[in-house]
């Protein structure tokens, strides 16, 4: 393998990184603050951003942080089910035994956060990842889930992730009621020029390996093949280290790139 061609102690560009090596970027970090505002507020978090950008990285991080004494987390990503399954694994991500009908499982989540919140002083944090997929009629029960008509203040963080098209669903005049609880709301950018550069340098730095390997113009083609995905990143990145490695070369060139992004396209 690549790791061993160029002397790493590690693969620093695998999926699964220690979140103790977690690269900071410029969305991570602005996401990061809107969520712990979030914490203060409560209510619900709206975050956009085309695929591989580091959304959902970004949420789990967050996430794990928390104190589980102090929030419960629902982690729903099965955004394209049926209004039941929804609720099923609404239940079930909250704790809760599902019943058989829709109206007894509305009542079952409702009676759960509100035991949750005012019995044992435990904030429910809701996830809904990929909440582009959402149909109308989940998005609308989602409006009376949240109705605590007996509170004035939010009782919970709803968490929505997705595509950029969710902002022009959530824009609707029908979803008018559930936007107007959107308390923050960021779009990411993804990488820019000069973070692909650093990402580059923190990943290599971090197995071990402080020499440069890329070619100052690789890495122009880099970025501009990964197009702010850090997600496309790592696997163009991956490709280029088994090139180079199975060719006996050190240096990654921009002919390593373009071979790698055609390898990426072909897969």
């Amino acid at each position: 393998m690549y790791e061993t061609y160029f002397g790493m102690k590690s693969n620093p560009f695998k999926k699964d990184i220690s979140l103790d090596n977690t690269y900071e970027t410029k969305d991570f970090k602005e996401m990061q603050g809107r969520l712990n505002y979030l914490l203060k507020t409560k209510g619900i978090g709206l975050f956009t951003g085309s695929s591989g950008m580091g959304k959902t990285y970004s949420v789990k991080y967050f996430c794990k942080k928390l104190n589980t004494s102090l929030y419960k987390v629902a982690y729903l990503k099965l955004s394209t089910v049926t209004v039941m399954d929804f609720y099923r694994s609404f239940c079930l991500e909250l704790g809760i035994e599902p019943k058989f009908k829709k109206i007894d499982m509305f009542k079952q989540i409702q009676e759960r956060i509100q035991t949750l919140v005012k019995d044992r002083k435990i904030t429910p944090v809701i996830v809904l990842e990929e909440a582009q997929y959402l149909r109308t009629d989940i998005l609308n029960d989602l409006k009376m889930l949240l109705n605590f008509e007996m509170d004035s203040k939010e009782m919970l963080i709803l968490i929505m992730i997705g595509q950029p098209i969710l902002n022009d669903t959530l824009a609707r005049n029908v979803h008018e009621a559930l936007a107007q609880r959107i308390v923050v709301n960021y779009s990411f950018n993804g990488l820019g020029d000069e973070e692909v550069k650093d990402y580059l340098q923190n990943r290599l730095n971090l197995a071990g390996v402080n020499e440069n390997i890329f070619e100052e113009a690789a890495i122009k083609a880099i970025t501009s093949n990964c197009n702010g995905s850090i997600r496309k990143l790592n696997s163009l990145i991956t490709n280029c280290l088994l090139i180079c490695s199975n060719k006996g070369e050190n240096i990654i060139t921009t002919d390593t790139v373009m071979i790698a992004e055609n390898t990426i396209t072909l897969n």
